[in-house]
């Protein structure tokens, strides 16, 4: 079930993000016309033949059919090079790879251009030479720069997003904390259990790889549970949820089993690999924060407030309780668990650390 509903948040992620890159390409392409179109208008060209709705057609049709096909290709499979692999071979994939999908569509287009323009059928052997012609003649040169550039731009925007995370880099955009606001949001300390030990053991080198690893295979179940990573704090990861998206099918629950999941089904590659298969232990506590930017030349959005504190805190009871995650009645209360999904067993009232009053902790 947990595999189902990561593959389902993932592909409808992926959907999304490629019709809003249909939808910029598609402007991009109607942009493109236009500014040909008014050029020839301005220079007095004879524009007989040329019929302006049909040519507008066309540039939508490039954009929806670029956007489709380039939109699948960099969301499922040019973000995965640039994650995964080092910057110089995903370049030079990306680069013949983009080469292979301009030729495709531009060949397509202009099959139907030539076909219209005249009066053939695209089955028909003549707009196929026409369309050939054309691209041995070198006429595609600029049109295939310019589309370069508008897919290397889309693919730095996905990776700016990447690296705030989606919720942290709309917010930029929209200057929505460049005043310090009021929020109530879920928060979650995940910590990896015997870090220190396996520190040790692997030493600083391999240790920052193995850490490199393991945050790399988890954050696809963050994202796909619609969490934000705040911070890593070393072997930690603070994620944090909106009320809406954390409450949402539990997603703040699933997101810890969907990592410990994806952990397992990678064993062999860590015992392989560094001898030792990571698994986090977590504490989640919900509550109000003041969320606003801070720094100037590496601006970033902080969260103030006691529920980090009380987070971190029962993370860190973890160990005592013999467990792997714990969150207060506080949460587990506001959160609606999908029925035959998770059962809560109530581990007692607890003094936390810096607390007067105790938390009653559940486990699940």
């Amino acid at each position: 079930m947990a595999m189902n509903t990561v593959t389902s948040n993932k592909f409808k992620s992926g959907i999304i993000k490629i019709f809003w890159i249909t939808v910029g390409w598609t402007a991009v392409a109607t942009f493109q016309f236009w500014t040909v179109y008014a050029n020839l208008v301005n220079f007095n060209c004879d524009l007989e033949g040329l019929p302006f709705s049909f040519f507008l057609k066309s540039s939508i049709r490039t954009g929806i059919m670029a956007g489709i096909l380039g939109g699948t290709t960099v969301v499922f499979i040019w973000e995965e090079w640039l994650r995964a692999k080092n910057y110089a071979w995903a370049l030079f994939s990306i680069f013949w790879s983009y080469s292979l999908l301009y030729v495709i569509i531009s060949f397509i287009n202009g099959i139907v251009i030539n076909g219209r323009e005249q009066g053939y059928s695209i089955f028909d052997p003549e707009p196929w030479r026409l369309t050939i012609m054309h691209f041995i003649s070198g006429n595609e040169a600029n049109s295939y720069v310019f589309w370069l550039f508008v897919v290397l731009s889309t693919l730095v925007i996905l990776q700016v997003r990447d690296k705030y995370g989606p919720g942290t880099f709309t917010a930029f955009l929209l200057g929505k904390y460049f005043r310090p606001k009021r929020e109530e949001r879920i928060f979650m300390f995940l910590d990896l259990r015997s870090s220190t030990t396996i520190a040790e053991r692997l030493g600083e080198e391999l240790y920052f790889d193995f850490l490199k690893n393991v945050f790399q295979h988890a954050t696809p179940a963050i994202i796909n549970a619609k969490g934000e990573i705040y911070q890593y704090v070393g072997d930690e990861i603070v994620i944090s949820w909106k009320m809406k998206n954390g409450m949402e099918n539990a997603n703040c629950v699933r997101c810890f089993f969907d990592i410990q999941l994806d952990l397992r089904r990678r064993t062999a590659y860590y015992q392989e690999t560094y001898g030792v298969t990571p698994e986090f232990k977590a504490g989640l506590h919900y509550g109000h924060v003041m969320a606003g930017e801070v720094g100037v030349v590496k601006r970033d959005i902080a969260f103030s407030g006691d529920v980090l504190n009380t987070a971190a805190r029962i993370q860190a009871k973890c160990n005592e309780l013999g467990v792997n995650i714990l969150l207060s009645k506080f949460l587990l209360d506001k959160l609606s668990l999908p029925p035959h999904s998770f059962e809560p067993k109530k581990i007692g009232d607890m003094l936390l650390r810096g607390k007067q009053e105790k938390v009653v902790l559940y486990t699940v």
